[in-house]
C-alpha cells in the first residue's frame, strides 16, 4: 500500500513541477495558489523522502533487491537539490524535481514489482 501511495505522490509531484511554471499564474484563479508556495513543495518533499525511505527500506528487507533503491535515492537526492539549492531558477528547479519524481515514482513501482515477484511464499498458511 506504501509503494502504491508514494508511487502515485511522486508522479503527482513530478506533474505539479512540469506544468507549474506553464499554469502558474491560473493557479490563484482556481484557488490553488498553495500549490506555488515553496513551504508546500517543501513539506511534499520530505513526505516524500520519508514514505519513500520507509516503503522502500521495507522492501529491500522483504526481497533483498537492490533495483528499486538504485532507481529511488538519486531520485530523492534530485528532489532534495531542486527545493533547496536550485530555487533561483525555475528551469532548473523544475528539471530537477520533475526527474526526480519520476525516478522515485519509478522506484516505488519497481520495488511494488519486485515484491510481488520475490517475497511471497506459498506455504499451508498462505489463505489464496
Amino acid at each position: 500500500m506504501a509503494d502504491r501511495l508514494g508511487a502515485l505522490a511522486s508522479f503527482l509531484c513530478a506533474i505539479h513541477c512540469a506544468l507549474l511554471p506553464f499554469v502558474l499564474a491560473l493557479l490563484p484563479l482556481f484557488g490553488l495558489g498553495f500549490l506555488a508556495d515553496h513551504r508546500f513543495e517543501r513539506g511534499f518533499v520530505v513526505f516524500a523522502c520519508l514514505l519513500a525511505l520507509l516503503s522502500l527500506g521495507h522492501g529491500y528487507r522483504r526481497h533483498h533487491r537492490p533495483r528499486p533503491l538504485l532507481l529511488a535515492l538519486p531520485g530523492l537526492a534530485l528532489l532534495l537539490l531542486g527545493v533547496t539549492l536550485a530555487e533561483g531558477s525555475i528551469a532548473v528547479h523544475s528539471t530537477l524535481v520533475t526527474c526526480g519524481g519520476l525516478l522515485v515514482a519509478c522506484g516505488h513501482w519497481v520495488n511494488l514489482r519486485t515484491d510481488r515477484a520475490y517475497a511471497h511464499v506459498h506455504g499451508r498458511y498462505c489463505v489464496h
